[in-house]
């Protein structure tokens, strides 16, 4: 059998993109991303730790709007992590691996993320955080 005779295994060119198929990936960049956040809270808490001057340069970057851009990111995929895995969660039992289902538990899934990111913030922000 020569190399042109051999079936090629598919690839992103042949499946057509899908919105779970965005949704998956996407639970794996927020795991990834929950992880770095995780460094960024341990730099904050050994800071704390450290002294005042420690404690200021962690408190100065969080601050910035890069740092608030980080702690966002970290929020929504905290969120979007956890909504995600309740859904997960349901497959493990064997529901919602209908085609109507699982495409309607996925918008709902990102939907809640933002929704319970912007509840988080505006808690936060109306309890005096910066």
């Amino acid at each position: 059998m020569s190399n042109g005779d051999r079936p090629l295994s598919p690839h992103l060119q042949i499946y057509a993109w899908q919105w779970t198929m965005a949704l998956s990936i996407l639970h794996r960049a927020s795991g990834v991303g929950l992880s770095v956040g995780t460094l960024l809270m341990v730099w904050w808490l050994l800071a704390l730790a450290d002294g005042a001057a420690s404690f200021d340069l962690v408190q100065s970057f969080v601050a910035h709007w890069f740092g608030k851009l980080c702690l966002l990111g970290w929020t929504w995929a905290l969120f979007y992590h956890l909504c995600n895995g309740i859904r997960h969660l349901g497959w493990d039992v064997g529901m919602g691996f209908e085609l109507d289902t699982a495409r309607n538990t996925g918008y709902l899934v990102f939907a809640a993320s933002v929704v319970l990111t912007g509840l988080a913030w505006l808690v936060g922000l109306a309890m005096g955080g910066a």
